[in-house]
């Protein structure tokens, strides 16, 4: 078997698997809720439920569409099924893939930036394992330490220092394509801070802007080719 009949071998059984594990993994989330009422006694109000979901699900229904469009190029197929089954995509699982995917330099939608992310990701969820079970077993003993008022200000900017590092090193490829969509986004929640409630929603208008100006980008540079 040469190597894109295995690569295509490995694909077949990537998605396979992927797919029967995500639909598995959604039947144990939905699922759990209700057997623990009926088990407890406790089954919520089905009216109150749908209304509640059609209030916050319409918008995280278009953000997970986006999400998906946006983060499944990156990581490749069976990073992408680890990534969205295991969760905590944005903090941990994309800078860990890009950082694995730029040491290797891989590029996207090649076999090496395939199994590169698969394997990332593998290995941050792996970890991540590990230090929530760490956590689990040391949180009395260091929770005098954990709720220090000194340590405070490192747990609430915990989340900006680690998309400031990711975003830099991205920045510095392609200042004015970074430049234009966050300055028009700084400005934009300046002006209606409501918006800050409706960030991942927020993803559109502003990969749209990055795309379009990418676009031009590519155009000016073919024409200077010509």
């Amino acid at each position: 078997m040469d190597r894109e009949q295995y690569y295509a071998s490995y694909m077949k059984k990537t998605h396979f698997l992927g797919r029967l594990v995500s639909v598995i993994t959604l039947i144990l989330l939905v699922g759990a809720p209700f057997v623990i009422g009926v088990i407890l006694g406790a089954m919520p109000n089905m009216g109150a439920v749908a209304r509640g979901f059609v209030s916050v699900g319409l918008v995280w229904t278009v953000s997970s569409v986006v999400e998906f469009l946006v983060y499944t190029p990156m990581l490749g197929a069976g990073g992408s099924y680890l990534a969205f089954i295991t969760g905590n995509l944005i903090n941990m699982k994309i800078p860990c893939a890009m950082n694995a995917k730029e040491l290797v330099n891989a590029k996207s939608g090649t076999a090496e930036n395939e199994v590169i992310s698969t394997l990332s990701i593998a290995t941050s969820s792996l970890v991540t394992i590990l230090v929530l079970a760490l956590g689990v077993l040391l949180l009395i003993p260091l929770q005098p330490v954990l709720q220090s008022p000194v340590l405070q200000p490192a747990f609430s900017n915990v989340v900006p220092a680690l998309f400031g590092a990711m975003a830099y090193k991205y920045y510095r490829k392609a200042p004015l394509i970074a430049l234009i969509p966050l300055s028009f986004m700084v400005i934009l929640f300046t002006l209606v801070p409501s918006l800050t409630s409706s960030t991942s929603f927020m993803i559109i208008p502003s990969g749209a802007l990055a795309i379009g100006l990418s676009y031009l980008k590519y155009r000016r540079e073919m024409k200077g080719a010509a």
